[in-house]
């Protein structure tokens, strides 16, 4: 009787196989795990709440620098808030002015 070889090709065949799960499972990991995967859904969901709500500060400081620049513009400055400036900046007063001291 003669006995039979084992088919060469079957452990090829068997890395082959090992190869594509062990690819299929890291493929699946990082899917699960990864820096866009699932469990970091929630954690970006709560990164962007907070990029949106710094946006709406940073679009309100923006609207009253404008405002202020708009007032502050040469050819017709709002003359109280040149006034405000002036007296804040330069130490200077109306002599009709009342000066209280800040302790």
């Amino acid at each position: 009787m003669r006995r039979r070889r084992p088919n060469p090709r079957l452990p090829r065949e068997g890395i082959g196989q090992s190869l594509a799960l062990v690819a299929l499972l890291i493929l699946g990991g990082v899917g699960l795990a990864g820096p866009s995967g699932l469990l970091a859904w929630s954690e970006n969901a709560q990164l962007l709440d907070e990029r949106q709500a710094e946006v709406k500060l940073l679009t309100e400081q923006r609207d009253e620098l404008k405002n202020r620049v708009t007032l502050l513009d040469p050819r017709h400055a709002d003359p109280d808030l040149v006034g405000e400036l002036l007296r804040s900046n330069l130490n200077v007063a109306h002599p009709d002015e009342l000066v209280i001291p800040r302790h």
